[in-house]
C-alpha cells in the first residue's frame, strides 16, 4: 500500500482472471465490472505481493491465467471501509459491497494499470 497526491489517493491492487480483465479493458481501463450475483463483495488488496499470490495461485488454476492490476482511488472514498485480514497479516484487503462498486469506480483516479500476467 502506498499513498500519492499528498495523501489524497491510495494505491490498491486487484488480481483478476481473463474474463474480468476483458471487461476492464472494454471500459478503457477505467472501471471494474459489476459483480456476479454470487459475488457480494469486491476485494481490492493492499499489496502487490498479495495480488501476485492470488493471481498466480488461484486465478491461473481456475481460469488458465492471472493478472495483477494497480489502481489509485481517492482516500475519502476508501476510508469508509475497514481493512480485513484474510488468513494472514500480509493478506490485507478491503471488503466493498457489490452495490458500492459504481461509487468505487467513480473514485478511481487515472487508469487501471495491468502490471503482471501469469500464463
Amino acid at each position: 500500500m502506498s499513498t500519492s497526491n499528498a495523501e489524497q489517493t491510495i494505491t490498491l491492487w486487484r488480481p483478476v482472471g481473463p474474463t474480468e480483465l476483458a471487461l476492464i479493458e472494454a471500459s478503457g481501463m477505467r472501471a471494474f465490472p459489476p459483480r456476479l450475483p454470487e459475488q457480494p463483495i469486491f476485494y481490492p488488496v493492499l499489496t502487490e505481493d498479495y495480488a501476485v499470490k492470488i493471481a498466480r495461485d488461484w486465478n491461473v488454476p481456475a481460469s488458465g491465467c492471472g493478472h495483477v492490476l494497480r489502481f489509485e482511488v481517492f482516500r475519502r472514498f476508501i476510508d469508509r471501509y475497514d481493512v480485513h485480514e484474510a488468513g494472514g497479516r500480509e493478506h490485507l484487503e478491503y471488503w466493498i459491497p457489490s452495490e458500492h462498486l459504481a461509487d468505487l469506480n467513480a473514485a478511481i483516479v487515472g487508469p487501471i494499470v495491468l502490471v503482471k500476467t501469469f500464463p
